[in-house]
């Protein structure tokens, strides 16, 4: 006879064992745990269901799982064709664009990104190869993760993000792969007794971040060359302030090294467009792209990857009180920039390649960029003032440290980041 074994979504009985009589499986007592099932096997999974759970996002999680149904459906995702990195629209069953995906294994680095520009890059400028303050294929990552900051800081300029996983035959796979997965399609077409004991048939789930899809909005060049132009109402101009100061206190802390003005974007709502009164008009900034953040040191090397916006003449504006008041109280509480920590800890460490000492690293670059934040928010500064500070690495207390350093409290020291980059803007 069969030994009994547990069978969970994760396995199949092993192709030496012989199937149960159906006698058996009605004859299995209730009391069972919910991991052996007293029914047949559940339907195999074409897509990335089985790890998709979003438990505390009930309404992310209906996103997630119409997108997958679309694709089951045949609404598979579209590649777009701007940018350096396999990145997909993807769809909802009725064919409505409803996110941003973007694969870990085709970012601008990866080893299947369908895009040509980075191997030549790689290949023919091997010395200027991607950027030397980042980790590699970490993009996504970043994405979700900012989208955690922006959460955390209650900014709301950040499309919410997280790490999904999803399978299409428009996303760039190996010949290997779907080489196996039509062996498996036939291999279930041809002799079912076989094919159902495979748990997945079809291509491999990708994971990668999944940003929802903003609507009516445009780069950021679109609208602030129309309102050099035609000036803003001072209510409307006021708005714009306030979110245009919620994107540099959120590009600051992670340290985006990617923010020009083609990814963020505007939405300005004029009075006659949906608004009853130019009271009513607003105008919305969403902070895209930020899967260039999060480095593990400051720029030091060639570039020095400035904030585009610090040439904007929002940018000598002084940080207002209402961002004072949002932000201040948070990034001044040290325990809340450790909750931060370790709440980005636990998104980060789920990547196959997570290194504990370069992710505290990471740690250390955003705990001075919050401390530099702080101090120009308490001292009334503007943005970019802000960025002509010296930059300063806050790491965790240890014997033995060298450079200019001031010890904050019994935990962390403060070292002041003094190598600069060949070319530098300020």
């Amino acid at each position: 006879a069969c030994p009994r074994l547990p069978v969970t979504n994760c396995c199949s009985l092993p192709s030496s064992c012989p199937s149960l009589p159906p006698s058996l499986h009605l004859s299995l007592p209730p009391s069972l745990p919910p991991s052996i099932s007293p029914s047949l096997p559940p339907p195999l999974r074409i897509n990335g269901g089985d790890f998709n759970h979003f438990p505390d996002d009930l309404e992310f999680a209906d996103i997630v799982q119409r997108a997958e149904q679309a694709i089951e459906n045949g609404a598979f995702p579209e590649r777009i064709s701007q940018g350096s990195s396999g990145s997909y629209f993807v769809k909802d069953p009725k064919g409505k664009i409803i996110g941003v995906f973007k694969p870990k294994s085709e970012e601008p680095y990866g080893h299947l990104n369908p895009k040509w520009t980075k191997y030549f890059h790689k290949l023919c400028c091997p010395c200027c190869f991607g950027r030397g303050c980042l980790l590699p294929n970490q993009g996504y990552l970043s994405e979700a993760a900012a989208s955690l900051v922006d959460t955390k800081l209650g900014l709301g300029v950040v499309p919410k993000t997280k790490v999904v996983y999803l399978a299409s035959e428009t996303f760039h796979y190996s010949a290997f792969d779907r080489a196996k997965s039509r062996g498996k399609k036939y291999a279930l077409e041809k002799v079912p007794k076989v094919g159902k004991r495979f748990h997945r048939v079809g291509l491999p789930p990708k994971v990668g971040s999944f940003q929802l899809f903003v609507e009516g909005y445009h780069e950021a060049d679109y609208w602030l060359r129309r309102f050099e132009s035609d000036p803003l109402p001072e209510n409307i101009r006021k708005q714009l302030q306030s979110q245009f100061e919620r994107l540099v206190v959120l590009d600051y802390v992670i340290r985006n090294t990617d923010r020009g003005n083609d990814n963020w974007l505007i939405k300005y709502e004029k009075p006659g467009e949906g608004q009853k009164t130019s009271s009513d008009s607003c105008v919305k900034i969403a902070a895209i792209d930020n899967g260039l953040a999060f480095p593990f040191k400051h720029p030091d090397e060639w570039r020095a990857y400035p904030f585009h916006w610090a040439w904007l003449p929002a940018a000598k504006v002084a940080f207002s009180q209402e961002t004072r008041d949002l932000v201040l109280p948070r990034l001044s509480d040290m325990n809340f920039v450790q909750d931060l920590c370790e709440d980005l800890y636990e998104m980060f460490k789920t990547d196959k390649g997570f290194d504990k000492t370069m992710f505290e690293r990471q740690m250390s670059v955003m705990r001075g960029q919050v401390l530099n934040l702080s101090q120009a928010l308490k001292d009334g500064r503007s943005p970019i003032q802000l960025v002509q500070m010296p930059r300063v690495v806050v790491e965790r207390s240890r014997s033995g440290g060298h450079g200019r350093v001031v010890t904050l409290g019994n935990a962390f020291t403060q070292t002041f980041h003094c190598k600069r980059p060949f070319f530098t803007s300020w």
